[in-house]
């Protein structure tokens, strides 16, 4: 099976906001849907963490390494394109770009096989995982409302970032917080995401850290983004002095960029963007390195189906890997796909059995949020 062509078509239409500073509106792209065509009409799916138009720029550069490649190679292939990438601009849109292949190319993998991405992977530790509602922070009495309402759907597990937190005061920060663990219980997890990748953070550490102190006060599962994305000595230092945990990696692209972080002993939570890190290929290599060193590997989800559907492959192929990302309220996640992922009784999400990543898109939904592209 080879790869004949491959397709890309931005999301646009419902962009959910992102809490950046300069923020997102409904018809920027921030998402982009891959589609693997081969000679033998099998399609594979992948997506994109950027652009349509820096996607579609990388397919030209990448397009005479991949067309007639073997499409039932994706660890090879994808580690093929990374290699003669090197000196045009590894690890930023081309690497995101090459993210989507390897996840649509593993995709085929599996429909060729007959199996479930996990299986290939090495072997499925669960069959459902609990997915965490993943949303953004607002002032107290909204925020209540907002996770009152979501817990109402099912969600056991929730994140809240960005927002005003960190960015008004300790006081707002703490009222926050505690409107939440007030809103989900006692019972449910509560994670904080500070948002430190946002342009021009300037909180540092001491503020981190006195910030985490007060999180364990709420007993917040872990402390995510406290600081800018590139102060590894500030972060080690956090993670060994923080009373909760550390958890962090969202910005980093390709295994080699995670090395020093692990040997740092900067987080005790790795959070690789399967959309933009390198694909399953590579984020799986990164949670085996966290394996190693004794850190949590729980995917980055704030992207599409499709990269939900590569995160609960690659959760049910480590064992301690117990949570997945889901961002809520997003159409690209809940009305693209035709086989609509729904939560159980638990508040849990079952991985997908079928072949492949086990995900159909929905043609006539795709169409209506890329502008009607001809993409699969």
């Amino acid at each position: 099976m080879k790869i004949r062509e491959i397709r890309c078509a931005g999301l646009r239409g419902a962009t959910p906001e992102g809490g950046w500073s300069n923020e997102l509106r409904p018809d920027d792209c921030v998402h982009t849907l891959i589609a693997v065509h081969t000679d033998e009409g099998a399609v594979g799916l992948g997506s994109v963490f950027t652009n349509d138009a820096l996607v579609q720029a990388a397919l030209a550069v990448l397009e005479p390494l991949y067309r007639g490649e073997n499409a039932l190679e994706p660890e090879r292939v994808s580690e093929k394109l990374h290699q003669h990438m090197f000196w045009l601009g590894r690890g930023g849109s081309l690497t995101h770009a090459i993210s989507g292949i390897d996840i649509a190319l593993w995709d085929l993998f599996g429909q060729a096989t007959g199996q479930p991405v996990g299986r290939l992977l090495g072997g499925r530790y669960r069959d459902r995982v609990q997915p965490y509602a993943s949303l953004l922070m607002d002032e107290p009495s909204k925020l209540r409302d907002h996770l009152l309402a979501v817990k109402a759907e099912g969600f056991r597990a929730f994140k809240i970032g960005w927002g005003p937190f960190g960015r008004v005061n300790a006081a707002t920060d703490r009222a926050i917080v505690q409107a939440a663990r007030e809103a989900v219980g006692a019972e449910c997890r509560l994670m904080v995401d500070a948002g430190g990748s946002d342009a021009f953070w300037t909180n540092g550490y001491k503020w981190a850290l006195n910030t985490a102190t007060m999180l364990a006060d709420y007993d917040v599962h872990w402390f995510e983004e406290a600081l800018p994305p590139d102060a590894i000595e500030d972060y080690a230092k956090l993670r060994e002095h923080s009373p909760v945990s550390i958890a962090g990696g969202e910005v980093l692209t390709r295994r080699q960029a995670f090395m020093p972080w692990m040997a740092a002993r900067a987080l005790d939570i790795v959070q690789p963007d399967v959309t933009k890190v390198g694909g399953i290929s590579e984020e799986r290599r990164i949670a085996w390195m966290a394996q190693e060193h004794g850190i949590r590997f729980i995917p980055h989800g704030w992207n599409t189906a499709v990269g939900l559907a590569a995160d609960l492959h690659l959760a049910s192929a480590f064992p301690g890997t117990d949570l997945v990302e889901y961002l809520t309220g997003s159409p690209f996640i809940d009305e693209i796909s035709a086989n609509q992922f729904k939560l159980d009784a638990d508040g849990m999400l079952a991985i997908p059995s079928g072949p492949g990543l086990g995900l159909e898109l929905d043609p006539e939904i795709v169409k209506k949020y890329t502008g009607g592209a001809n993409l699969l």
